[in-house]
């Protein structure tokens, strides 16, 4: 299955996890970005934390003065990625992810905004 992603601006967390149904009983979903200026990760979907991550690339990652930047001017967003990663495993149990009570599955666009899409997989047990 793939997922197709619109995202607004150059960062931009959206949760995807109402996207993500899973279609077998018992087992593993995965979820992939095969994008090198994004990521995937899981997380609490409360807008202050969201603000604090976005905040958190910034300063670990600023904007500029990088050697790849001579090309497109976006080597902080392939930096970004590679910290985020580019996909979540979930165990799925009676056809539900075995998320916990506050955790989300995100889309991390790093480079927008865009179409993307994430690649979905689910392994049966």
């Amino acid at each position: 299955m793939e997922i197709k992603i619109l995202t607004k601006s150059r960062v931009d967390l959206v949760d995807i996890t109402s996207k993500l149904k899973p279609t077998i009983k018992n087992g593993i979903l995965l979820a992939y970005t095969p994008h090198t200026t994004t990521g995937l990760f899981i997380n609490e979907n409360e807008p202050n934390l969201l603000k604090d991550i976005k905040k958190m690339l910034e300063k670990l990652v600023p904007q500029g003065g990088w050697a790849h930047d001579y090309q497109e001017g976006n080597a902080d967003a392939h930096l970004r990625g590679i910290l985020l990663g580019s996909s979540v495993v979930v165990p799925v149990s009676s056809s539900k992810l075995n998320l916990g009570t506050w955790q989300s599955i995100f889309f991390a666009e790093l480079d927008g905004p865009r179409e993307r899409n994430i690649i979905v997989k689910e392994i049966e047990a």
